[in-house]
């Protein structure tokens, strides 16, 4: 009896762990950005294309979805925002390459604009990049695309019921 016990509880352990909410960035191989996701300006070259992210297993009760990327090494004194979207709709679990779910907001990076603006730290540095897919307990947060990303994370987080991270680096 004490080895079904045991066996059981492994398999209990296991399954909650394999349902954990949960990110990917499956552009950035072996999680570098490629060329191609990278910033064109600011002395870097790259073809500033958004990546694919990818998420699974949201908590129960998501409502809708949203993405940060953001840079904590950045030498600002407060990190850089590089995409903002939120009202991304419940039944998403994707944002192409390149591509934004039809009903989601960008809100404004730290470029000066909303949309996806790649990495490009400064000469000598390798940087993370923390994509965060939080889920959230409205369908809308109703966040103006001019908003900065520090209003939109305080939004994001007083609405969020589940958040799933991974980084991505990139260094020149």
């Amino acid at each position: 009896m004490k080895h079904i016990t045991i066996i059981f509880i492994a398999l209990f352990a296991f399954s909650a762990y394999a349902a954990d909410f949960s990110v990917k960035v499956p552009t950035a191989k072996s999680g570098v950005f490629a060329q191609e996701q990278v910033f064109n300006g600011f002395g870097c070259t790259g073809g500033n294309v958004s990546p694919e992210v990818v998420w699974e297993n949201p908590p129960a009760g998501t409502k809708s979805f949203a993405l940060t990327v953001y840079d904590p090494d950045a030498p600002t004194g407060s990190g850089w925002w590089h995409w903002v979207i939120t009202d991304i709709p419940s039944d998403v679990r994707k944002i192409e390459k390149g591509k934004v779910p039809v009903g989601a907001v960008q809100s404004a990076t730290d470029y000066g604009k909303p949309g996806y603006g790649g990495p490009c730290p400064p000469e000598g540095t390798n940087h993370r990049y923390v994509f965060t897919v939080t889920a959230l307990k409205t369908e809308k947060l109703g966040i103006d695309p001019s908003a900065t990303g520090a209003l939109a994370g305080f939004m994001i987080n007083m609405n969020a019921i589940g958040k799933a991270t991974t980084i991505v680096r990139y260094a020149r």
